[in-house]
């Protein structure tokens, strides 16, 4: 093993929660999954290849699999009929419309979208890092960010409805006109 992977932990479990929040949101779930992650690669630390990657990149495989993990439990526990975790929008709707408006675009994204957006900017991890990954060139990795940045935009720039004030003006009759 040529170094350790979790040399730096507090960097590592920052980067893991910053990509798991994006992944499934923040809190208690993402909590689980980077804890799951860590204990995943305390065990199979002497496994860590320093040739193929980035301890980061290598942290961030094995997150994947945890969050693959924790949203297929998830789902069984809905089809159980059992109460399913806050979803991510009402968590961050507490934090400002901004934030609502930002998991409104990226729930627009398809998978490879938020995936890119999650590695990128909660993983904070770099192009070359992101390749091996997700099997792409890093100069591929960025035309994808790009593009999927501009998508991001297009959809921030789309107006939301506000539901609580199309609520409010229900059953009432328009006053003037």
């Amino acid at each position: 093993m040529a170094s350790d992977p979790l040399a730096r932990p507090e960097e590592a479990i920052r980067r893991l929660y910053g990509y798991v929040s994006y992944r499934i949101g923040p809190g208690a779930g993402a909590d689980d999954v980077v804890s799951e992650t860590i204990e995943r690669a305390l065990k199979y630390r002497s496994s860590y290849d320093a040739g193929l990657g980035s301890p980061a990149a290598w942290l961030t495989g094995i997150a994947r699999r945890c969050i693959a993990d924790h949203l297929e439990g998830r789902k069984r526990e809905e089809l159980a009929g059992l109460d399913a975790p806050e979803g991510f929008a009402d968590e961050l709707a507490t934090r400002g419309a901004l934030r609502v408006d930002l998991a409104r675009a990226l729930a627009a994204l398809d998978d490879r979208g938020r995936e890119l957006i999650a590695l990128r900017y909660g993983a904070d991890l770099a192009s070359k890092e992101i390749g091996p990954i997700l099997g792409l060139k890093p100069g591929s990795v960025d035309v994808a960010i790009h593009r999927t940045l501009a998508r991001l935009r297009a959809a921030l720039e789309q107006p939301a409805i506000d539901t609580r004030e199309h609520a409010a003006g229900e059953g009432q009759i328009p006053v003037g006109g």
